[in-house]
């Protein structure tokens, strides 16, 4: 088995690992959330991904955030529905800084490395989003998978862009963090 074929059966399992451990509340899960991103840390440190962070890559993330942000943001202003309030915020920000982190580092960073390699940056970019679109299925449904695969092509073309996974974890931990206001 190719080594993409390896992350990618890894990743399976890891998704299968968060869905068990958080069973029918599986999208509110903090503790099945950080088991899945220990396992996908675990993999990517096993696949000798690299993630420098520089202020160019951080400021690509912090506008991919914008850009993510923007339609809903948009929204928001303009039918002046109320921002969620700061109750829980806090704790729920810590785990998904780190969920979303994590799937950065694995999808935009080891699988990507990967399948550039073997296929060309397109095709990383391509599975990198539908792999972000298909983790998402368990926790939200099917109607998600539209959105986050533009999301994910989006954090691919970050990742190439800025040449490293740093600029789409911060796009997309600064999109969690700005979506908690915004539901």
């Amino acid at each position: 088995m190719t080594r993409v074929g390896l992350l990618l059966v890894a990743f399976a399992v890891a998704v299968g690992l968060r869905v068990a451990v958080g069973g029918p509340g599986v999208a509110s899960d903090v503790p099945a959330g950080l088991v899945f991103a220990a396992a996908l840390l675990g993999l990517a440190f096993a696949a000798g991904t690299r993630m420098p962070v520089s202020r160019r890559a951080v400021l690509i993330g912090l506008a991919g955030a914008a850009l993510v942000c923007a339609p809903v943001g948009l929204e928001h202003l303009l039918t002046t529905r109320p921002v969620h309030g700061t109750q829980g915020f806090l704790g729920w920000a810590l785990a998904v800084t780190v969920v979303a982190t994590a799937e950065e580092v694995f999808l935009r960073g080891a699988l990507y490395d990967a399948a550039s390699r073997v296929w060309g940056v397109p095709a990383a970019i391509g599975l990198g989003a539908v792999c972000f679109a298909l983790l998402h299925v368990p926790l939200y449904g099917w109607h998600v998978v539209p959105l986050d695969l533009a999301v994910g092509i989006v954090l691919g073309g970050l990742r190439q862009g800025a040449g490293t996974p740093a600029a789409p974890a911060v796009t997309h931990v600064g999109a969690d963090l700005v979506g908690w206001f915004l539901r």
